[in-house]
Parts: C-alpha cells; structure tokens; sequence
C-alpha cells in the first residue's frame, strides 16, 4: 500500500539532497528533512492499512475493538500520530547524529594520540618551542623509547581566507593520521612534487582530490605539492595539511618543534616517565598530557555541548505525549454513547480504560514506527549532507539500537497511559445517561 503524496514528498527529499550549498548554509539538506517529515505524515495511513491486519489476530476483545475502531477510523491515527512521528523523528536523527559523532571522534582521537606522552614547551619557558638540545634531553630520559616531533604554523593561503594550519611531521607508516582515501606512501608521479596530506575541510574547500596540485606559502614563496591523500580532521575546522618535516624543513629553514609525542619502553609506567620529565625540566616549562586524559577531556567537552540536543529531544517527546492525550480527551467526548453501550453489553470502567490505553498504545505503536524510520532518513541527511556542507568532515554512522528501542517501548507505554488518562472524565458518566443522550 503505498501514498502517492508521500512517495512525492520523498522523491522531493532525494532531489534536495543533491543541491550543492547556498553561501555556506545547506539549503537543500534543511529543505529534505521537511519533505521526509512531510512524506512520514503522510505516509501514516498506508502504514496503518499495512500493519494492523498483521495485528489483529488471536486477540482479546478489546484488542479486537481497539484494532477494529483504528482501522475503520484512519483519520485518527494522523491526526494524533502526526506530533508523535514530529517528535519521534527528531529525537532518533538526533539521537543517531549525535551517537555517530560521539563515536567517530572517539575513533579518531585514538588514531591520532597513539603515543604514551606528549609534551609541548609551555608559554613560560622562554621560547615556546622545543629545541634540539631539549629533545636530546627527552630522548635521554629513562624508559623513552621513541620522539616524534611536529611543528605547527598557522597561516594564511588568500587575505580572505581564515587560517589555515599546515603540520610538519614524519609521515610515514599512517602514524596518527586517519585516512579516507590515499596513502601514506605516495607513488612517485612526473611532476616530482613533494607529497601533502589534507584533511577534509581542505578537499572541500579547495577542490582537492589525490594527485591534485596544492600550493603553500612556506619560506616566503609559494610552494607546489601533490596530495598524497585526504585525512579526517575534527580539531581544525577552517583546513589543515601535512607535509613531510625534511620538506617544511627544506622550504624554510625552521626547526623549531612545537611538540613532541613519546612511545615508552614496554614496561615502563607513562606516569614514572613524565614524573621524570618534570623533575629534569620543571613543571613550569612544560606540558605533559597523557592520551587517555586528552580523550577524557574531549569527550567531557562533546557531552557538555549536546547535552541541549537532549533536552530538545525530551521536550519533542513532551509534545507528542500532549498531542496523544488532547486528541483521545477529545475523541472521548464524542464516544460518551459507545462507551455506555459497552457497559450495558458488560464492560466494566476498568475495560473501557485498558480499551482507550490500547488504541493509544496502536495510534503511538503507529507513529512511533514511521517516526523511527523517517528518523533513519533524517539522521542520514544530517551527517551525510547538512553536517558535511556545513563543517566539512566526514563521521561513521553509529546507531543506538538499545537506547532507540528503549525509547521506543517506553513512549508506547507512555502513550497509552496518558490516552488512559485523557478518556478518564469520559468514563464517570452513568451508562444510562452516556446512552439516553447519544439518542
């Protein structure tokens, strides 16, 4: 059973989706989740038409009558389905953005701090910088295996441009550099260019592919490279590349290093290690972070932001639960003669109020279900189009099915004990008068 409208308004999603970006802002991804949410509404009463005779058998009387009424009555099922769908279908996108952000930069913090220490001259030591004198020093330190270093620069590629980060590091062997597409061991090409490494933000807002020319400006001139690979970057919005540290080197005669990133011997405590940096150094001079407190800071940051996307979710929920308990005090008002029917063919006030939960729980069972599928669509539209035109990176999808099943019980329940209570002032009439005044 399909809805013509809504297969419309989907077909209208699709083509929005493929609109490239207005001075920044994604239009087109905005404008196809209003048809998706448009398409679900509509699509509610072929969805009813498809689902209840699945439901309708091998059940009590009033489930028989709660599926006989909704089915005869699809109308009911929009009018009080629709804030349910609304609200499911922003909680779950949200609930599916935010978890597969959460996740990837989870993932990616792991990639790109996957050394024991990292230390970084603090403002205080003089320079600001590592010198080769100091990671000597490092380097004697007992039970340091292996420094890495990287230098950092923020510059300008156009006047118009925000900064733009360029890091000067080994490359090779994908040492903290989360790729998604290229290599890190470029294969050498007839222009002879050195290779560059950029991150997402930087394809995009430069048309940048692999084995595109990019230019620099290191060392007072503009400097030509080949990109070797793009890289996922959430820390450097504005764009960010990577080139080899005898290449920045080379084009500049700058050795200054910025930080320096140390494997320990196995073995070896990180903590008696950067006990020893200190002590060497003074802690004033330095900084010293372990990974593990770097992605527990992170990820502290990530929740406190987001945490008003959940409050957004609960007040959506809130409205859809008031959508399903005005709809069923009204539509229990206008029942007062059925229901006094049903008492005098034997049903008790106690029936009629698990008959009202039921149809309740059906109309949000219905909602909740096209909710969590336009949801889906929505969360996709979100991270594969509204959130890469708006900050050019890339994130793996990440569904919560637990806490989307969970969700999804709980407002049915939900549901049907608020319809309870909705239909509950219906239910105190006598029978008697409930039928005298429907003649």
């Amino acid at each position: 059973v399909r809805s013509p409208y809504a297969v419309a308004m989907l077909a209208l999603a699709t083509i929005a989706c493929l609109f490239p970006p207005i001075a920044g802002i994604p239009v087109g991804g905005y404008a196809a989740v209003v048809f998706v949410l448009a398409g679900a509404v509509l699509a509610l009463p072929a969805l009813g038409r498809a689902v209840l005779p699945l439901l309708g058998r091998g059940r009590g009387v009033t489930w028989r009558l709660a599926h006989a009424r909704l089915s005869a009555t699809p109308g009911q099922a929009v009018v009080a389905g629709a804030g349910v769908i609304a609200s499911v279908a922003l909680a779950v996108s949200m609930a599916i953005m935010v978890s597969s952000f959460r996740v990837s930069v989870d993932d990616w913090l792991a990639q790109v701090l996957p050394a024991d220490l990292y230390v970084r001259a603090s403002s205080s030591s003089g320079s600001g910088y590592l010198d080769p004198q100091a990671l000597a020093q490092i380097a004697a330190v007992e039970g340091v295996a292996s420094v890495d270093t990287t230098r950092l620069v923020n510059l300008r590629l156009a006047d118009d441009e925000p900064l733009f980060s360029v890091l000067a590091r080994p490359a090779q062997g994908n040492w903290g550099l989360p790729l998604v597409s290229g290599t890190m061991t470029p294969v050498a090409d007839a222009s002879g260019l050195p290779p560059v490494w950029v991150s997402e933000a930087a394809a995009d807002r430069h048309g940048l592919t692999r084995g595109s020319r990019f230019e620099l400006p290191l060392g007072g001139r503009m400097q030509a490279f080949t990109v070797a690979g793009v890289w996922r970057d959430y820390a450097r919005q504005h764009g960010a590349a990577l080139i080899e540290s005898r290449d920045y080197v080379r084009f500049t005669g700058d050795e200054r290093i910025n930080d320096a990133a140390l494997r320990v011997a196995p073995g070896t405590p990180p903590a008696a290690v950067a006990e020893a940096l200190r002590a060497r150094f003074g802690a004033e001079h330095i900084t010293i972070a372990l990974p593990g407190e770097i992605r527990a800071l992170s990820l502290e940051i990530f929740d406190r932001t987001f945490l008003i996307t959940y409050l957004m979710e609960a007040v959506a929920v809130l409205i859809g639960l008031f959508g399903i308990a005005t709809t069923f005090a009204a539509l229990a008002t206008t029942r007062q003669g059925e229901f006094g029917m049903l008492r005098h063919l034997g049903f008790t006030r106690g029936e009629i109020g698990r008959l009202i939960a039921v149809e309740g729980a059906l109309t949000a069972g219905l909602g909740v279900l096209a909710g969590l599928l336009a949801g889906g669509a929505m969360a996709w539209v979100l991270i594969e189009i509204i959130n890469r035109q708006s900050f050019h990176w890339s994130m793996d999808v990440a569904v919560p099915w637990a806490a989307l099943a969970l969700f999804a019980c709980s407002l049915v329940g939900l549901a049907a004990v608020v319809a309870r209570l909705a239909g509950r002032h219906a239910m105190q009439r006598s029978a008697v008068l409930a039928v005298k005044a429907d003649w």
